[in-house]
């Protein structure tokens, strides 16, 4: 009887609970649908990877080949290229760009004056906005070989001109560089909240034990936000093999194709463009699985560190 009556007062407790907690109930409902129809409800069609598809026999009726694709794309003549492209381009992207959010905010957090400050923010986060057609637009004016401002500026000097977009040995380059100036600003977002709720108290007692400016962001500023600086790391570690293919398609061209070639506009080729639906879903259920891994990985080693982890 104890125990029918203990599970009867569970029942009416967590039902007066979700009664009163109706609002956040909704709202969490709204993401949590999408992400089902649109992240979780697409994994049926994981399938294609081991199938010979075709549309006339469907998902169920398709003969399965088991892992030809996945042969059939590591014995490619472009696989090593295009996995080292992509490997390539976001290691340079967390070298370069990975600090360049986290040295903006501590920027913006030392600079003296509400108004200077919110010029400086907008002027950063302006790029972001900026449509990836329009910015790639932007890059080929800008490094036009006849007319673009950058090889007019070095023709001054007697250099050029350069076909920064018409050469594989610059594209990697063009192509980190317009990311930190677009998503810079944007991503210094999260530091400058997380440099906001560090105790001024401590900078206090840092003025008072005679610490200088420098002195302050380095034992005060930085470690309080290092939780957050890990915890991005590792998302960012997790996203190693995942490059939205906009840009890199979009700058793509015959002269630079062995630079540009990645995972993402290789998938999308041969997927949407071509219809080799199962070779695209075996390439891109590999590059999941080796984020995944790398997701996994990069967390033990943070949490193991800097006992800062994502679970």
């Amino acid at each position: 009887m104890a125990n029918i009556n203990t599970g009867t007062k569970n029942k009416k407790s967590i039902k007066k609970i979700l009664v009163s907690k109706w609002q956040l109930l909704l709202m969490f409902a709204i993401p949590f649908v999408w992400y089902v129809i649109f992240c979780y409800v697409p994994m049926y069609g994981i399938q294609l990877a081991f199938k010979n598809y075709n549309p006339k026999l469907g998902y169920f009726g398709s003969p399965w080949v088991g892992l030809r694709y996945f042969k059939q794309f590591f014995s490619s003549y472009y696989c090593w290229d295009v996995i080292w492209n992509t490997i390539s381009i976001s290691l340079y992207s967390i070298l370069f760009g990975f600090p360049i959010p986290i040295i903006l905010a501590i920027i913006v957090n030392e600079l003296p004056g509400k108004k200077f400050k919110k010029l400086l923010q907008n002027i950063t986060y302006v790029p972001h906005f900026i449509s990836m057609v329009v910015l790639c637009g932007m890059l080929y004016l800008f490094l036009s070989p006849q007319y673009g401002v950058l090889n007019n500026i070095l023709g001054v000097f007697g250099i050029g001109p350069i076909g920064f977009l018409e050469s594989e040995k610059y594209f990697k380059g063009v192509y980190v560089i317009s990311e930190i100036w677009q998503e810079s600003g944007w991503g210094s977002v999260i530091y400058i909240a997380a440099l906001a709720g560090i105790d001024p108290a401590l900078y206090e007692a840092a003025k008072i034990d005679g610490a200088g400016r420098f002195k302050r962001i380095l034992h005060v500023s930085i470690p309080g936000i290092v939780p957050t600086i890990i915890t991005l790391l590792i998302l960012r570690i997790g996203q190693v093999m995942s490059i939205g293919f906009e840009k890199a398609y979009l700058l793509q061209n015959d002269l630079n194709i062995k630079s540009s070639e990645i995972i993402s506009t290789l998938v999308y080729k041969q997927g949407i463009l071509q219809g080799n639906f199962g070779y695209a879903t075996a390439v891109g259920l590999f590059n999941s699985l080796i984020n995944l891994s790398l997701i996994i990985i990069a967390n033990k080693i943070c949490k193991k560190l800097f006992e800062t982890s994502l679970w």
